[in-house]
């Protein structure tokens, strides 16, 4: 569809400028839409029902709406298992069945026991999209801790339940963000990290006991992230303090239980990621320090001075430590190898006892075991492969499918191809393809192309429904990987953050030309997809390259990069970005800021922004700004709408009956824009 054939659409409803003019290290910012920061106002909620109706007008008899309604309907209407955790001879996991809208809380005795639903959501709250989702088992199977989640949001109550009884315990944690609960082996003693107002702090309680013991957290503000992973054994507890969402410094502590002792520190000034967890007296530490793709060392849990770390599991310079899994006495190492799954097992002190046979090309989402157990439960997955789960024997090496969905779509003649291309300063830089076998490259296929390119996040190749039906439609869907993420390890990483995220904006570029000119696509029928930080990428994308899109979805974005770290949990991400109240930080993210970056007169691509109430993460104020501004400045050639949720988040929750809605608007949208 060009530009001189694009089909007329009614205009957006306006939105009232109210200038708002702040200096920011002697430069001066008007912001029209400031106002709009108030969520929960009289006039933002009358704006984000008339924005509701307008995308409504737009997309609810879009041709293409009723027919995806109903592929997606078969293929999320389907039976789903997450990967178990075994505990006490029982194994216990979330389950969906197809005709319901939420997963429950299911076991069996056994791998193959029959199947008992533990908790059901609809029995707790009357909200449909009220989640539970099970944090932890008891060593001996006996009781569970639970969360109970409503919109998607990031907050939960924590609930602990019976297993012979299917019964609440009187003990409940109220509505907060934890990071982190965990049964000891008694049964009886739990510890979980809670953020407090004044900041992250790990406690110690009792089943059925009044009050809680703070063991950790002292002095730490809202920036930090604390977690604790508890021994074998219940006697040492070690506590991991994170500079940021994906910053570059842990600090790792251990805590002596049983000796009611201080914590001690093992390393608090080395600027490098640790995880740590100690099994039968001995810590293992997953780290990058002085490897950049990640090595493990080990360590006497009762003095683990610097001088004692040994190497237990050393780096490759092919392959990336994505985790460790402990499981029957071994090291189980995931790595990805060319942005692809490899699981390697070794013994307690580093023996290569060789690796876990993988299907096909794709990622492990998923290794659930424990230490003095050889049954370990691990979940795959490819594009075009369903989620599958494996029990794994590693006493054998005998393995079985304890689980495949039976998605109703033929992959056969779906083709995953990865390539190469190099960015601007000559990186190299990898993507995946999606599409139908025998593609023709004529420069028309109707492409999709997605990114994240930040905190350390590898995409890899994962199921998706999107990518399936997209390829079936005839088009492509492609997957860069970004520098940003931690597809090759810390380098990578860091070479598309604070100063140099304009590194990831290019590679995203690079990514797009390369799509139009090896013959899969042109700008008119490319669009750009992401979320999250990833919707940060597409709306620099949108903005510094307007001419190479034809349509853009982002989806629960960073925009507004001046302001990002006054609201909700951003300051955890100043460690990425920066933060524009530093002069230097100011600089460069007012350079790529995409809602500082809206030109007026623009011919921008279409455009569907999703937000919704729910996101207490990243805060909906972005999406809804820069819903205004574009719809304000853009020459309108093309539409700049918004759909936001009011019970929806960034931490799911969506009913499976609104999932298919969402999944049918977003391909309806994408159908309209690039005529596929």
């Amino acid at each position: 569809m060009t530009s001189s054939t694009r089909e007329p659409f009614p205009p957006p409803p306006p939105t009232p400028a109210r200038p708002v003019e702040e200096d920011w290290h002697g430069t001066t910012i008007v912001d029209d839409y400031q106002w709009l920061e108030e969520q929960e106002s009289p006039d933002t909620r009358a704006w984000i029902e008339s924005q509701n109706r307008y995308t409504d007008a737009l997309l609810d008899s879009r041709p293409r709406r009723q027919e995806l309604l109903e592929t997606f309907g078969r293929l999320i209407r389907v039976d789903s298992r997450g990967v178990p955790i075994a505990r006490g001879g029982r194994v216990f996991y979330p389950r969906r069945l197809a005709a319901e809208d939420q997963p429950r809380i299911c076991l069996r005795d056994g791998a193959h026991g029959d199947e008992r639903v533990l908790v059901d959501p609809s029995e707790l709250a009357s909200d449909e999209s009220a989640t539970v989702e099970l944090l932890h088992v008891a060593h001996d199977g006996s009781r569970i801790a639970y969360a109970v989640r409503e919109g998607g949001r990031d907050e939960i109550v924590v609930r602990f339940r019976e297993v012979e009884t299917g019964s609440d315990l009187p003990d409940e944690l109220s509505l907060a963000n934890y990071y982190g609960v965990q049964l000891l082996h008694d049964g009886r003693r739990f510890v979980f990290t809670r953020l407090d107002e004044d900041g992250p702090r790990t406690y110690l309680r009792t089943l059925g006991e009044e009050g809680e013991r703070l063991l950790f957290g002292e002095g730490y503000g809202s920036d930090k992230i604390l977690y604790a992973v508890a021994g074998n054994q219940d006697r040492f507890l070690t506590i991991h303090v994170l500079e940021g969402s994906a910053g570059r410094k842990t600090e790792l502590w251990v805590l002596d239980l049983e000796a009611d002792g201080e914590p001690v520190p093992v390393t608090t000034d080395l600027e490098a990621t640790f995880h740590g967890q100690v099994l039968d007296g001995r810590l293992y530490i997953t780290t990058n320090y002085e490897a950049p793709n990640g090595r493990v060392l080990a360590v006497d849990a009762a003095d683990p001075d610097r001088a004692g770390w040994a190497e237990v599991v050393p780096e490759r310079d092919d392959a990336v430590i994505e985790d460790v899994t402990y499981a029957g006495g071994r090291l189980l190492v995931h790595r990805l190898e060319n942005v692809q799954s490899r699981v390697g097992v070794f013994g307690a002190s580093g023996e290569d006892l060789g690796e876990i046979e993988l299907e096909d090309i794709g990622t492990v989402a998923s290794i659930r075991g424990t230490w003095t157990s050889d049954d370990v439960y691990l979940g795959f997955g490819s594009f075009h492969v369903p989620n599958t789960v494996f029990h794994v024997d590693l006493a054998t090496g005998a393995r079985e499918v304890w689980f495949r969905p039976d998605v109703p779509f033929d992959t056969g003649d779906i083709e995953v191809e990865q390539v190469r291309f190099p960015s601007k300063d000559g990186t190299e830089v990898p993507m995946f393809l999606v599409h139908r076998k025998g593609l023709e490259r004529d420069g028309r296929r109707p492409t999709v192309l997605t990114g994240y390119g930040g905190f350390r996040t590898s995409l890899s190749p994962m199921f998706s429904m999107l990518a399936l039906v997209w390829a079936d439609l005839g088009g492509v869907y492609a997957v860069a990987n970004l520098r940003g993420g931690g597809e090759f390890g810390e380098a990578w990483h860091h070479a598309g953050m604070r100063e140099r995220k304009q590194n990831t904006f290019d590679d995203f570029f690079a990514a797009s030309e390369a799509l139009i000119e090896r013959g899969y696509t042109s700008p008119d029928k490319l669009a750009i997809f992401g979320g999250s930080n990833g919707g940060l990428l597409v709306g620099a994308a949108m903005t510094q390259r307007p001419d190479l899109y034809q349509a853009v979805v982002c989806t629960y974005p960073l925009l507004d990069m001046v302001r990002y770290d006054r609201f909700l949990v951003a300051k955890y991400w100043v460690p990425e970005y920066g933060s524009a109240t530093e002069p230097e930080h100011f600089g460069w993210l007012h350079a790529y800021s995409p809602y500082h970056r809206v030109a007026e007169g623009t011919d921008y691509p279409a455009t569907l922004f999703v937000t919704g109430d729910g996101d207490t993460r990243v805060d909906p104020l972005h999406a809804r700004k820069m819903t205004a501004l574009l719809q304000t400045k853009s020459t309108l050639e093309r539409p700049v709408m918004i759909r936001y949720h009011t019970d929806q988040g960034h931490s799911g929750g969506t009913p499976a009956r609104q999932q298919i809605e969402d999944a049918a608007e977003l391909v309806t949208f994408l159908a309209w824009q690039l005529d596929a």
